[in-house]
Formats: structure tokens, sequence, C-alpha cells
């Protein structure tokens, strides 16, 4: 959490998340940054594209 702070500090404008075992030590309760999950973000476009009666690129 103290390197979220300085790269707040620093101008830091969000938080990506992009590894899946960090959602495990910090989330968005750690920072007043927005915070992005890419393992959630990944499950969930997936999950879409995946039920989608026409798959289409956009999605991805």
């Amino acid at each position: 959490m103290d390197q979220i702070e300085r790269l707040r500090r620093a101008g830091t404008e969000d938080v990506i998340l992009g590894c899946t075992e960090i959602t495990m030590l910090i989330g968005a309760g750690n920072t007043d940054l927005p915070v992005f999950d890419t393992t959630r973000i990944h499950a969930e476009a997936s999950m879409e594209f995946a039920l989608a009666e026409t798959p289409t690129a956009d999605i991805l």
C-alpha cells in the first residue's frame, strides 16, 4: 500500500491489479484511487463472449 500511496502522490490516477494473486492482498478498500482488477475484467469479458449468441470481435 505504501507504493500505491507514493505513486498517487507522484500523479498516478488509477491502479491496475494486473496479477491474479494481487487482489488477495490489496483492493479498492486500500486506496482512494480507481482500482481495476484485470482478472475479473477478463473473466467477465470471457463469459460475455462465451454466452453471446453471435460472438463479435468488439467484445475483445
